[in-house]
């Protein structure tokens, strides 16, 4: 199935660039893996490269490269966390701005990977939301 007609509705919010990113990599993906988790998994590899979610979608990351150390592992895919699009690699200030846009309560008096988790719950809150749950 075409990247477009499978593409998360996050994407769907997000700029154009991240849309062509999750279809190219993912359409590409079916033809070497087939339909499924893995090229679903490819694609989002690709965005993470160069966006972070930032609610219910996907902003441009002031740089390019890995978001967690999951990403950065390579090889075989493995099992372990990811932080779930947020951008764990960035430094505590740039997390400190997107926890703010997101009205991140408490935010002054949390560490880094504090910050990763409360970003990531704010994410998949403003997600469920802009899916019309609660």
């Amino acid at each position: 199935m075409p990247g477009r007609e499978v593409m998360p509705s996050t994407l769907k919010r997000s700029p154009a660039k991240a849309q062509r990113t999750w279809e190219k990599t993912h359409d590409s993906a079916v033809e070497t893996y087939g339909e499924g988790e893995r090229a679903h998994r490819a694609a989002f590899a690709a965005v993470k490269h160069e966006f972070e979610k930032v609610g219910d979608h996907w902003e441009p990351k002031g740089r390019k490269g890995p978001s967690d150390k999951q990403a950065a592992g390579g090889g075989p895919a493995r099992r372990a966390p990811t932080a779930g699009g947020v951008d764990a690699n960035a430094t505590k200030d740039h997390l400190m701005e997107v926890a703010k846009k997101l009205d991140v309560r408490g935010r002054s008096r949390m560490t880094k990977p504090e910050l990763v988790k409360a970003i990531e719950k704010a994410n998949d809150t403003a997600t469920r939301k802009a899916r019309g749950g609660r």
